[in-house]
């Protein structure tokens, strides 16, 4: 990487770049999950719920159970089952799932899929539910492994991966060890602090007699020590057009390679919100040049597909550059096997750790028998993630088949492995809590009597809905003129748009109107 440098130091560094208002910041035009309020299940220590503990809200029995659930899978005596969320839409069986990955821990995924997913055209319905199981174990189940163990590790695997990826056909990708995620350790030389300046220079095309490129890029660098000037190749800016890295992120710079990694947002633009969706960092410490210790995860699907197509770099970027080219890449079973017995070593030995993460399976009934059956031999695995499974139905026939009539359209052999948790309908006091606490979330103001006018519209409809006509509401007042969502708003609103309980009402009654002509004339 080339880089020319420039450096000031100082007891305390003026900040080059202003500040954001304070009314908001950078993340604030990001898309809030609608679950972004849920931080865990909210049990004492005794394991009762409390009233919104972790913002999460009513459902106490259903947060009871899932707690006893969370203690079984962390005593690791929840291998081999699943836990299965059962009630009406809009009961919270997401949030809950989505509580029992944060009370596994900060860092466990939390991998979602909805049933119906599995249908396409392009690859086997086994195979999407293979990716998702490896998507929750590759995230952020690691293999704690220094940086020795790792080129013994990686050499070996590379081996039997270019001795066997060619050997047999394409097949569906099952094994969930294969997927372990290897945290190695490295110590680099690095370009590391907040972003103070990033001014691109544009220079004549040399290739065409037209036009202007990118001929360099003056980057500033802040840490607690100093500040540093750094003019840099035009490939080090693509790469921060591609990270998305503006004033005010801390990132740093492999000198050797010039990757870029954004490490978050410089605390010094954190504003007062409880609930964010950037991660703030504080200012580096030290000197921008310095060594540092880097942490890079690969999962060993990585490395499947890495060495099914061969690049001739010899360091773990050579490795991660590979992985963004386009396609898919499937191994033989054999290819497993043979990386699943190295593996396996490893973990004998005490070098490595497998942690599973969380795999979330909504509307579960949209899946077949197949994919029910094939549901059976992954939670068979050793190391299979944690399976959380929701559906709405009652008694179903399940999919797939004629004749086999089962409760939530869930074949009674997987069910006998399901631990079931019911979920009930929220109350009307419930449903403005919600609505509350969405609202401080989102930074929407309401105005007298819409809390009530919206808890009552949950009640009659769903609380799903309510939470939906809180972004249109605010639109219309801030149209208006108006600072906060008045009543007069959430009435518009009801005239724009019905709720589902609404349009099947008036479909049933107006049913005389949408029969077919044929269907009259017969």
């Amino acid at each position: 990487m080339k880089a020319s440098t420039s450096s000031t130091s100082t007891a305390t560094p003026a900040h080059n770049a202003p500040l954001p208002p304070s009314s908001s910041s950078a993340g604030r035009s990001s898309r809030i999950a609608p679950h972004s309020h849920i931080k865990g299940l909210g049990l004492t220590p005794e394991g009762f719920a409390s009233v919104d503990g972790a913002g999460f809200i009513g459902q106490t029995n259903a947060r009871e159970a899932c707690g006893v659930v969370v203690d079984l899978i962390k005593s690791r005596k929840f291998s081999g089952r699943a836990l299965l969320l059962v009630g009406a839409p809009g009961t919270g069986k997401t949030a809950l799932a989505l509580a029992v990955s944060h009370e596994l821990g900060a860092k466990v995924p939390f991998c979602p899929m909805v049933g119906s997913e599995v249908y396409s055209a392009e690859v086997k319905k086994t195979e999407v539910l293979a990716e998702a199981f490896r998507r929750a174990i590759g995230e952020q189940s690691v293999l704690l492994i220094q940086f020795g163990w790792w080129w013994q590790l990686g050499v070996c695997i590379v081996c039997v991966m270019l001795c066997y990826v060619s050997v047999g056909g394409p097949e569906v990708y099952t094994r969930l060890l294969s997927t372990r995620r290897l945290r190695i350790k490295e110590t680099k030389e690095v370009y590391e602090g907040e972003v103070t300046e990033l001014t691109p220079t544009e220079a004549e095309n040399p290739l065409s007699g037209y036009g202007k490129t990118v001929s360099h890029v003056v980057v500033g660098l802040k840490t607690v020590r100093g500040t540093k000037q750094l003019r840099m190749d035009p490939t080090i800016y693509e790469a921060i057009l591609k990270e998305k890295i503006t004033v005010g992120d801390v990132i740093y710079i492999e000198q050797a390679t010039g990757a870029v990694k954004r490490v978050g947002r410089s605390d010094a633009y954190a504003s007062s919100y409880d609930l964010e969706a950037e991660t703030y960092v504080p200012l580096p410490k030290g000197d921008v040049h310095k060594r540092k210790e880097l942490v890079q995860d690969v999962t060993l699907g990585d490395l499947d597909a890495a060495n099914a197509r061969p690049q001739g770099g010899q360091d773990i970027m050579s490795v991660m550059g590979s992985l963004v080219k386009a396609g898919r890449t499937e191994v033989t079973d054999k290819l497993r096997r043979e990386v699943n017995k190295i593996v396996k070593q490893y973990v004998d030995q005490g070098v490595a750790e497998v942690v599973p993460g969380v795999v979330f399976i909504d509307e579960v009934h949209m899946l077949d028998i197949e994919c029910f059956t094939y549901l059976n031999a992954l939670l068979e695995s050793q190391m299979a993630p944690t399976v959380i499974l929701a559906t709405n139905r009652g008694m179903s026939v399940v999919r797939g088949t004629d004749d086999i009539l089962s409760p939530h359209g869930i074949p009674v052999d997987l069910l006998d492995r399901c631990m079931i948790v019911k979920t009930d309908a929220y109350t009307r006091e419930q449903i403005g809590k919600v609505l509350q606490t969405r609202a401080n979330v989102e930074g929407l103001k309401l105005g007298p009597e819409v809390l009530e006018k919206l808890s009552a519209e949950g009640e009659k409809s769903s609380l799903r809905y309510a939470l939906q006509l809180l972004t249109p509401a605010s639109i219309m007042a801030s149209l208006a003129g108006r600072a906060q969502i008045e009543a007069e708003d959430v009435n518009e609103m009801n005239e724009l748009f019905l709720d589902a309980k609404t349009s099947a009402a008036m479909i049933s009654e107006s049913h005389a109107s949408h029969t077919r002509p044929d269907a009259e004339a017969a």
